[in-house]
């Protein structure tokens, strides 16, 4: 969250656990310029620990590599890294990445008079330690429950991927095609190779993305976001 610092008197310190409406929570965030990322999640304050790089930052890397070329390529889609998210009045999450459909091309945001994205982008990516974080529970559910169409989590420690799509109201994963390869219902040609992806075979990732910017189904859906 980027924040402009402005003393503020008699402001309590954001720490983990508080509960807090999302104002308070955006008052003691922006008076706290130590603090690096903290969401509120169920209207209940996580604050980040330290990020490790084998854990946290290599796997982000690839991400954005992988999602910065389809978006490059995807006029109408934009991409963000780790931008504070306003989905509702109990929650403010901070995801590691998102994906979505710009708001002149009829998508499920807007950026509010500040800057920061409201509403539910279509697709979240989170790097999670494992499968005990909040990024598998009450995140997950929140993503659900505000109409995150596709959210993807990557465990690190078990070096797992897990696609969901948002069908009929609740998560339901993807599975690879016979060929290793996901491919997005809501980003037409967005195409992962899951196995190369967790494997660090990066230029595998961006070959089979490559070929989904090619397919008639990206095509089409780049004439539509025109439209």
């Amino acid at each position: 969250m980027v924040r402009e610092y402005s003393p503020q008197r008699h402001l309590p310190p954001l720490e983990n656990g508080d509960r807090l409406t999302r104002p308070e929570f955006e008052r003691r965030y922006a008076a706290a310029p130590h603090i690096k990322k903290a969401e509120l999640i169920e209207g209940i304050v996580y604050v980040a620990s330290p990020l490790r790089h084998e854990q946290h930052g290599k796997p982000h890397s690839r991400v954005i590599t992988w999602l910065g070329v389809y978006q490059s390529f995807t006029p109408g889609v934009d991409l963000s890294d780790a931008p504070t998210v306003r989905l509702d009045l109990d929650n403010e999450p901070q995801p590691d990445v998102v994906l979505f459909i710009e708001p002149d091309a009829g998508g499920q945001t807007r950026l509010s008079s500040d800057g920061y994205i409201e509403g539910s982008p279509e697709l979240i990516v989170e790097i999670a330690a494992s499968s005990a974080a909040i990024d598998t529970g009450s995140k997950k559910q929140v993503y659900r429950r505000n109409g995150v169409l596709e959210y993807v989590i990557w465990q690190s420690y078990e070096n797992k991927i897990e696609w969901f799509c948002l069908i009929d109201g609740d998560y339901r994963l993807l599975s690879p095609g016979a060929d290793g390869i996901i491919r997005s219902g809501v980003f037409p040609g967005l195409w992962l190779a899951v196995e190369a992806l967790l494997n660090n075979q990066m230029v595998r990732v961006l070959e089979v993305v490559q070929a989904g910017l090619k397919s008639p189904e990206h095509n089409a859906f780049v004439q539509q976001l025109k439209k």
